[in-house]
């Protein structure tokens, strides 16, 4: 591997261009073939299966369980081959940029956020907003000592009415530069990372409306729940938003750090009043026909849940919030033909999770009692696809680590039960979500 300098490209070797119409047809074709080959080999497999519940069953379960994962699996594998992020055009930008962020009680974490935006290599003028959501500790106070021990350009809100999408729009009504920058109270940004972010924004076309920051996890030796969550944040996540920022659509521009462009925020009624507000705007971005980069290089790093109540609470509410973007902006009136593909795909997602929960699982205990009815050797086909995805990932991850200057922390605990067990609890926790916006329960967020 070549040497790593900070003004190193991602891809130095990435002279050849391919369209991203050809890209998409190649990657369509990958995973077809791919899943033409798993159907050929699981033909002994869906008859034996078909004795117990029928062939239509055995195929509605066998088409959950293994054909759509392995597609999407083999479809996101290409993609990361194929993928060549474009050029940074400016990387150094100077546009006047506005930090958003929305806090409550925060007075203990807000301190090492701020001084981070303090710490930044960004040459343009950097304003903070902080919106106080009625907070009952010192947020407020600490947020203006921080100001003016780090010397920086802080205005603190109060946003009486609870909620953070209140919060968001009530200082997106003070914000007076072209960009904005969602960020957590709780988030910490890495020193170069506004200027990724702006740049990946100058640097793209005019329809691009927002940009997705990679965010990771700094909290993973606490528990092994969250060494779990640092692969996921590292591999799964970020292998995702990769795949939908090459073809311009990255479904989420997450309220944890993420850049828009004002005036679009503004013209879709700002954020709306939905448990997952930031997935719902970046829909209606793409109902405007906007379109969404993501920029791997602009890295901050977050809190995640370290018990599992807390980690099931914000996974069901991301599946809760994917829910409400389908009903918010239905995939087929999607005018951008790449983002009617990616958010289509959500609709087969509570589809797998619901033969993952009430088939893979039951039927991984049978096996272990040597009763293969659902479980077999043939369902491992997904695994040797799934951890292709995973080496392919880590290796583009190393270059943009060594490109920041960061070093991977060595997790191999959390690696392993990220593979193995992961997804046994996700299938569940989003599951759970789905019911509570059928049944339109009481929002939870904490």
């Amino acid at each position: 591997m070549l040497p790593l300098g900070p003004n190193t490209p991602l891809y130095p070797s990435a002279r050849l261009y391919i369209p991203i119409k050809l890209k998409f047809v190649l990657c369509q074709l990958g995973a077809l073939l791919w899943v033409a080959f798993s159907v050929y080999l699981s033909r002994p497999w869906l008859h034996s299966f078909s004795r117990y519940v029928s062939f239509p069953g055995a195929l509605f379960i066998i088409t959950g369980l293994a054909y759509i994962p392995g597609y999407l699996n083999a479809f996101q594998v290409v993609s990361l081959l194929l993928d060549r992020q474009p050029p940074l055009r400016d990387e150094d930008p100077k546009l006047p940029v506005t930090i958003l962020i929305a806090a409550w009680n925060e007075e203990r974490g807000i301190v090492e956020t701020l001084r981070k935006i303090a710490c930044q290599d960004y040459s343009g003028k950097i304003n903070v907003l902080v919106v106080d959501n009625n907070s009952t500790d010192g947020t407020t106070e600490t947020a203006l000592r921080c100001a003016e021990e780090f010397g920086l350009d802080v205005k603190c809100l109060l946003e009486t009415r609870p909620g953070k999408n209140h919060a968001l729009n009530h200082g997106l009504q003070h914000v007076e530069t072209e960009l904005v920058i969602t960020l957590d109270a709780d988030t910490l940004l890495h020193p170069s990372a506004i200027r990724h972010l702006v740049s990946r924004y100058v640097s793209s076309p005019n329809d691009v409306c927002a940009v997705a920051g990679a965010v990771l996890v700094r909290n993973s030796r606490a528990t092994t729940l969250a060494r779990m969550q640092e692969w996921d944040y590292f591999l799964g996540i970020a292998s995702t938003k990769r795949l939908q920022g090459m073809y311009r659509s990255t479904l989420v521009a997450q309220g944890a750090f993420s850049l828009y462009r004002t005036d679009s925020v503004r013209e879709v009624g700002g954020w709306p009043d939905a448990i997952g507000e930031d997935i719902v705007l970046n829909w209606r971005f793409f109902y405007q026909g906007w379109t969404v980069y993501f920029e791997p290089l602009a890295v901050a790093f977050t809190d995640v849940p370290v018990r599992f109540k807390h980690f099931a609470r914000q996974r069901s509410r991301w599946a809760r919030g994917m829910i409400e973007g389908l009903k918010e902006v239905k995939p087929w009136q999607n005018p951008v033909a790449f983002s009617k593909f990616l958010t289509r795909v959500d609709l087969v997602i509570p589809y797998i999770d619901v033969t993952y929960t009430f088939c893979w699982i039951p039927g991984l205990v049978l096996c272990m009692f040597g009763k293969f009815y659902i479980v077999g050797p043939l369902t491992l086909l997904v695994l040797p696809i799934t951890l292709l995805s995973n080496l392919v990932l880590y290796m583009y991850q190393r270059r943009v680590f060594k490109r920041l200057n960061l070093r991977i922390r060595r997790n191999r605990v959390g690696f392993v039960t990220y593979v193995l067990l992961y997804q046994m609890m996700m299938s569940p926790i989003s599951v759970w979500g789905y019911i509570q916006e059928f049944l339109q329960l009481r929002r939870v967020w904490k």
